[in-house]
């Protein structure tokens, strides 16, 4: 299973920028994909996160309000809307996903997959 992102970019503070994420693969199924994001310095953290299941979601206090994560119309896709974007949101966004695929019948093996990373660049 791997997963890829695509969005992303160079904008002004208050600007808006969207991210998205496709899981592909073989005989797998997702359960929860989101996004976390590094800063230059500072360790990797989640910024927001949506189960498959039931759609729940959970955000970091510092970008609820300004940033929406969705499930996509495609399976196994996820979006990132970036509102109210501020130069600490700068940072390289990395898609994640995890659930289980099918080795065998009845035979299933947890999964988490990390994307290469979308940089974001925010400048006030």
């Amino acid at each position: 299973v791997q997963v890829v992102e695509s969005g992303g970019g160079s904008v002004q503070a208050g600007d808006s920028v969207s991210l998205s994420c496709v899981a592909s693969g073989s005989s797998f199924g997702v359960e929860a994909m989101g996004w976390y994001r590094q800063a230059p310095g500072e360790q990797r953290e989640l910024v927001a996160i949506i189960s498959s299941i039931n759609n729940n979601t959970n955000y970091a206090d510092s970008v609820k309000g300004r940033f929406t994560i969705s499930r996509g119309d495609v399976k196994n896709t996820v979006h990132l809307q970036m509102n109210g974007l501020k130069a600490e949101d700068t940072a390289v966004y990395y898609c994640y996903a995890k659930g289980l695929i099918k080795e065998r019948p009845r035979d299933y093996r947890a999964f988490e997959v990390w994307g290469q990373g979308t940089r974001v660049t925010v400048s006030a």
